[in-house]
Formats: structure tokens, sequence, C-alpha cells
């Protein structure tokens, strides 16, 4: 096939179109039917806590400590294989490896279960690292097939072609769940595990397809591992001579600890504590919540790129932030299902918005002809992953200690609350 050119409209729908693919684990996975299925395990058993190590763990601060371990060890890892993939130049080979872990190990939650929970929970992990691993190159992709002055639109357009095609596939579980008495409802929900699986491998084959390999003849030696954390040392001497870039990173930083970790959390917020009545309102109720953000968050997306173009992408980003922090305050009375639906909307609109544009932002301040761009692509995402380590652990800590998880929620509104202020400081050009 003819390598397409940078900015060819058919390269940027075959990366844009990657978001299609494995958006269905974030949204089937992470926030709809596996919270519910982990829910109803531990309702099925009539317990809140497991003993696991010898320690005894709420349900929800087991899962949130899980979710922060997977996210520390890609924060080790992705800098770790980006310098091979920068000198070899096969970033697309880790974007398959990563995809097919992930894929996999979503299938392999068919068999997910309290008496094996130490295997479940591997399984889950596996699932976790591959959908984040896969992102740190597909990210990088961004400023190597489009043009700065395309980035903020096919960036919206990836997150929007995410959630409209994982809104699909869970329509599609939803029918199958919703369909057979309560009795089945969990097998429907192993089979929906299964389908992900399918999807995420079936669909990005388009995006391999299209997407340049630029492999060279480097051979691969021992004192190759280390240089992606070499090259994260020579971008951070890079960054601190960028003020903006730095001033934004630093903002970034912050306030996605609490956006990545209100995505992640959001439903097991809703499917505990939220007062349903009965267990096929609360599947009903929390699955209509989702898709309510998920078909909101494509408007939401559309929106923030229209408005970027006017008003320029930092004072966007500081009315996103101050956004959040009024979800949140409301979020911390929420009790009634009416409640969660009026938070999901609001969440929805800001939420496809921020993460479009924080990546196009961030894009943007890379010096012009960077030719590592993995490297930076790298830095960004190992920080982003620290901070869902550091805002997921804080949310389990907070809630195992008081039994509460709305006291979690206050931490949350301080890291918007910083979040905005150093934002203050980056310039909007």
């Amino acid at each position: 096939m003819q390598k397409l050119q940078k900015g060819d409209s058919k390269l940027l729908n075959a990366w844009a179109f990657y978001d299609w693919a494995n958006s269905v684990y974030a949204l089937v996975i992470s926030s709809t039917i596996f919270p519910l299925y982990y829910g109803a395990l531990f309702r099925q058993k009539n317990i809140e806590e497991i003993v696991l190590f010898g320690f005894s763990v709420r349900s929800e601060a087991l899962i949130s400590y899980v979710t922060a371990l997977g996210f520390l060890i890609i924060a080790f890892i992705s800098p770790l294989l980006s310098g091979i993939a920068d000198y070899m130049g096969n970033k697309k080979f880790f974007l398959k490896l990563f995809c097919y872990i992930g894929a996999i190990s979503c299938m392999s939650l068919y068999f997910f279960s309290l008496d094996t929970v130490v295997l479940s929970l591997v399984s889950y992990l596996l699932a976790l690292i591959g959908f984040w691993g896969s992102l740190v190159f597909y990210n990088s992709y961004l400023p190597d097939i489009a043009h700065k002055e395309q980035q903020d639109a096919i960036s919206a357009k990836g997150f929007s072609l995410g959630y409209a095609g994982s809104v699909v596939l869970l329509l599609v579980c939803l029918g199958m769940v919703m369909l057979v008495d309560d009795s089945h409802k969990l097998q429907m929900m192993r089979y929906s595990f299964i389908l992900v699986g399918i999807w995420w491998i079936g669909f990005s084959q388009y995006t391999y397809y299209y997407l340049p390999n630029n492999k060279n003849e480097n051979k691969l030696h021992k004192n190759i591992f280390f240089n992606g954390f070499k090259e994260l040392l020579k971008v951070w001497k890079q960054i601190k001579e960028l003020k903006a870039l730095r001033r934004y990173l630093g903002a970034f930083f912050v306030y996605s600890m609490a956006v990545q970790t209100i995505m992640i959390i959001a439903a097991y917020f809703g499917e505990k504590e939220v007062q349903w009545g009965s267990d096929s309102k609360r599947t009903m109720g929390l699955i209509i919540s989702i898709l309510l953000i998920q078909l909101i968050a494509v408007l939401g997306a559309w929106l923030t790129s229209k408005l970027v173009a006017k008003y320029g992408n930092i004072t966007i980003l500081i009315g996103l932030n101050f956004s959040w922090i009024l979800i949140c305050t409301y979020a911390y009375f929420v009790v009634t299902p009416n409640d969660f639906y009026i938070a999901a909307a609001f969440v929805g609109l800001v939420m496809g918005g921020i993460q479009s544009l924080s990546r196009s932002t961030y894009s943007k301040f890379i010096p012009d002809g960077t030719n590592d761009t993995t490297s930076f692509f790298s830095f960004y995402d190992v920080a982003e992953k620290i901070g869902i380590v550091i805002g997921m652990f804080t949310y389990g800590f907070i809630a195992d200690v008081t039994g509460k998880i709305q006291n979690a929620i206050l931490f949350l509104i301080l890291f918007f609350v910083v979040g905005l202020l150093l934002l203050l400081r980056v310039p909007n050009k």
C-alpha cells in the first residue's frame, strides 16, 4: 500500500477510528457492565469486605487499589517500551501488542469470581494495562499524522467516535442483560466481556492497515532498554526551558488526577451509593446514566473544539475545570437516581471536552521540528498515570477508612481548584 502523507484525511480518519475500537473497554468494562457485575458478586454473598493476604478490604477500595497498581505499572513500563519503539521505529508493533493483551484479558473476565479473586483481579489488571498501554503509542501518533491546525479537530473526532462506537456495543450488551430473567443476567454480563475483546481486536485492524510503521534496521540490545528513561530525562530538561509547556504540564498533572479518577469510579459510586430501590432498577439506571454521559460527551467534545477556535485552549480549559468544581460539589449530595442522572448529564458535557482538549493542547506545545514525539507523549502519559495512581489510591484509602465514598469527592474538588489556579499561569497562545 502507498504510504499516506501527513495530514491525509484517510490517514487521520484511520487514526481516529482506533478510538471506536478501544473505547468499548472504557465504557463496558471500566464504566458499566463490569462494575455492575463486580457489585453483584458481593451482594450475592451478602458481604461488603473481602479478606485478601490477611487484610480485610472493602469492595470499592479493593478495585481502587488494583486500578492504582495497574497505572503504576503503566507509568513504569511505558517509557521503557517507548524508548525501544523510538530506537527501532516500531510503535505500531507495541500498539498492537497492548491491544491484544487488553482484548484477550477482557475476554478472560468471563471467568471472574470471588472464589478465585486473585487470579480474577489479574485479568482485570491486564485488561487495564492493555488499554492504557496502547494509548501511549496511539497518542504519540497524533503529531506524526496531523498538522497542528488539524490536531484539535481530529483529536475531538477520535473521542467522538469512541463515545459513539462504545454506545453501540453497550446497547447490544444492555439488550442481552435486560431481556433475560434475573437468574441469567450475570451470564449475559460475562458474554459482554467476550464481545468487548472481539470488537476491540476486529475494528482496530482498519487503523493498523493505514498507520505508518516507519520500522528501521536497528537491532535491539540491552543498552536500549533504559533509553526510554533517558529520553524522559532529556524531555524533562527541554520542558524546563519551555515555560509555557512546563506550566501547562503541571496544571494537567493535577486536574487530570481528578478527571481520570471520576471516570473510573463513577459507576462504582452509582452502583453502591445511589438508592435505586432494586437490582433491576440499579442495572437499568446505571446503564442509562453512563449512556447519557457518553452521548452528551460527543456534543461536549464537538462544542469544546468550536469554543477553542474562538477563545483559545487555556481559556476553555480553565472554564472546564471550574465546571468540574461545581459538578463535584453537587455530586457530594447525590442520593436519588434523579440526582445521579443530573450529575451524569453535566459530567458528559465536560468529560469529552477536557480529554480531547488536554491531548491536543499538549501536542501544540511540543516544539516544531521535534522528531521524538513518542518520548514527549510518553512523558505526558507517565504524568497522567502517576496522577491517576495518586487519585485512585486517595479515593480508595478515604473510602476504606471512612466507609463513605462521598468523603473522597472533597479531595477531587481540591485537585480541580489547584489545577484551575495553575492554568491561570499558562499563556493562552
